[in-house]
C-alpha cells in the first residue's frame, strides 16, 4: 500500500510538473484559460449565489436561538455569523461544493478525452497535453475562486440580514454586531484559503481525469474518486492553513 502511495504521488508531481512547463502557444493556451473561466467559474455563480443566502439565513436563525439570553446583547448574534461565514462556511464549505461540481467536471471531461484517445492525438501534434489541458483550469480557477467566495461572504452576511429583519433581532443591532471587533485579516486569511482550495480542486481532479484506464465505466468511477479526494485535500489543508495562519 504504501508503494502504492508513493507511484501515485510520484505521478502526480509529474503531472504537475509538465503542466505548468512552457507553454507552445500563448494565443492558445488564453482562448483556452477564458474558456475555463467561464466553464468552472462564472457557471458556478448560481449555485454560490443560492447557497450563500440561504446558509447565510439558516446559520443567523440558529445563532439567536442558541444565544436566546437576556444577558447576551443581540449584537452578538451577528458577530457570531459574520465569523462563521468569513471564517469557515464561504471559503471551505463553498469549496467543498465546488469540489463536487468543477471537480466531477473536470474529472469527467479529462477522463473522456483519454479513453476517447483525444490526448493521444495532442501527444502526437506535439502539443504538451498536460500543460494545454491542465494549466489554463488551475489559472482560471484560482483567479476566480477568490472571487466566487468573496461573493459569497457578501451574500451569507445579506442573507443573515434579510432573515434578522424577520423578527430574530432587529436590522440596526445586527448591522452593529458586523461592525464590531471586525478583523480585516480574517477576509485575508479566507482567500488565502481559497486559492490554496482551488489549486487542490483542479490539480487533484485532473490527476484522476488523465490517468483512467478503460471506458465510460472507469470515466465514472474516477470522477467520483476525484471529488472525494479533492474534498479530502481541501479538509486537510483547511486544518494546516488553520494551524499555520491563526494559531
Amino acid at each position: 500500500m504504501i508503494t502504492s502511495w508513493i507511484s501515485t504521488l510520484g505521478k502526480f508531481f509529474i503531472m504537475l510538473g509538465r503542466a505548468f512547463s512552457k507553454p507552445e502557444s500563448f494565443k492558445e493556451y488564453n482562448k483556452a484559460f477564458w474558456r475555463d473561466l467561464d466553464h468552472l467559474g462564472v457557471d458556478s455563480l448560481g449555485i454560490v449565489t443560492i447557497i450563500s443566502v440561504f446558509v447565510g439565513a439558516v446559520v443567523t436563525i440558529q445563532t439567536a436561538y442558541n444565544l436566546n439570553d437576556p444577558l447576551i446583547p443581540d449584537y452578538y448574534i451577528a458577530i457570531a455569523t459574520r465569523e462563521s461565514i468569513i471564517l469557515e462556511f464561504s471559503p471551505t464549505i463553498v469549496s467543498l461544493i465546488l469540489a463536487g461540481k468543477v471537480g466531477s467536471n473536470i474529472a469527467g471531461t479529462l477522463g473522456s478525452m483519454r479513453v476517447t484517445e483525444q490526448i493521444d492525438a495532442l501527444e502526437v501534434m506535439g502539443v504538451n497535453p498536460y500543460s494545454y489541458l491542465i494549466l489554463p483550469k488551475i489559472i482560471a480557477l484560482v483567479f476566480f475562486n477568490p472571487i466566487l467566495i468573496s461573493l459569497s461572504m457578501f451574500l451569507g452576511i445579506v442573507g443573515g440580514y434579510v432573515a434578522a429583519s424577520f423578527g430574530v433581532v432587529a436590522p440596526q443591532d445586527f448591522i452593529q454586531g458586523l461592525q464590531i471587533e471586525f478583523n480585516s485579516y480574517y477576509v485575508v486569511y479566507a482567500l488565502m484559503k481559497t486559492v490554496v482550495f482551488a489549486f487542490l480542486i483542479v490539480s487533484v481532479s485532473a490527476y484522476y481525469g488523465f490517468f483512467v484506464k478503460g471506458g465510460a465505466i472507469e470515466v465514472g468511477i474516477n470522477s467520483t474518486k476525484a471529488v472525494v479526494s479533492s474534498s479530502v485535500a481541501i479538509i486537510v489543508a483547511n486544518y494546516l492553513l488553520t494551524q499555520l495562519l491563526l494559531v
